[in-house]
């Protein structure tokens, strides 16, 4: 399945019952459209390719903001109902609760297993 994404601000609490089963919180992208967190660029060949399959599942993208948004302690993601406090974040959800996240180096070592997919 294909994988959406938010377009400009987004409240957090809205994304409880988003049709998607997971959420994909990354770094805005810059004026050159590249993700400013590189940890966020790092993963997003692989979010893209494991999502983008026809078995894949669904999946939202958040940005969380540009950097000096992102970095302050009043993001409005770092609070309830999501806390993210580090990005990339993945987040499996069913009928508006959070079942398992992945954050940073997670990904790349557990993405497949996390959304129901046998390792290659």
């Amino acid at each position: 399945m294909p994988l959406h994404e938010t377009s400009g601000p987004v409240d957090p609490a809205s994304l409880l019952h988003a049709p998607e089963q997971f959420l994909i919180f990354y770094s805005s992208r810059d004026e050159e459209g590249k993700l400013w967190c590189p940890d966020c660029r790092d993963v997003e060949r692989l979010i893209r390719d494991e999502f983008d399959k026809d078995s894949g599942p669904t999946g939202l993208i958040v940005y969380v903001g540009q950097k000096p948004e992102w970095k302050t302690p009043s993001n409005r993601f770092r609070g309830d109902p999501w806390k993210i406090h580090s990005i990339p974040t993945i987040i499996k959800k069913h009928e508006g609760k959070e079942l398992g996240r992945l954050v940073e180096a997670e990904i790349e070592a557990k993405l497949p297993a996390f959304i129901g997919r046998p390792a290659a």
